[in-house]
């Protein structure tokens, strides 16, 4: 599985607008340059997430953008799925009857249950970092519960 450039680039955006928007909003120029990041992608993903009321934004002299709640109310996951990003695993299409399965006759594939499996891991994953986690580069909960088991 390869999470795409909208959320790859997306979840890098917020965590520049946390870690430089704590007290004051912040342009997409500067986070296009910091990150190196198309201006235009950034306006286009910046849309959705606002309009899925992850930001907001401020217009005029000194506008800019900044987080609409803490960074730690904010997972990954709702970042991700803010720009649409598809994160499936299996080869089945999206619009599938839950029981239909990719093969011709509508069946599933001999791997179907492992990759849905690890998609649903990779979902449970994102939806318990924070942004706030990211920003602070502190140890995310689902990782440091690996490493506290070994």
């Amino acid at each position: 599985m390869k999470l795409g450039s909208k959320g790859r680039y997306a979840v890098m955006a917020m965590v520049d607008l946390g870690v430089h928007g704590a007290d004051r909003t912040v342009s997409l120029a500067e986070i296009a340059l910091r990150q190196e990041i198309s201006l235009s992608y950034l306006e286009q993903l910046f849309a959705r997430l606002r309009r899925q009321g992850l930001v907001s934004s401020v217009r005029g002299p000194g506008g800019g953008y900044r987080l609409a709640r803490s960074g730690g109310e904010i997972s990954i996951l709702q970042i991700v799925e803010a720009v649409d990003e598809s994160m499936r695993v299996t080869r089945c299409k999206d619009d599938a009857v839950e029981d239909e399965g990719c093969m011709k006759d509508r069946s599933r594939c001999l791997t179907h249950d492992l990759w849905s499996d690890l998609g649903n891991h990779i979902r449970s994953f994102l939806a318990d970092v924070t942004l706030e986690d990211v920003c602070e580069r502190r140890l995310c909960p689902a990782r440091a519960q690996l490493l506290a088991a070994e």
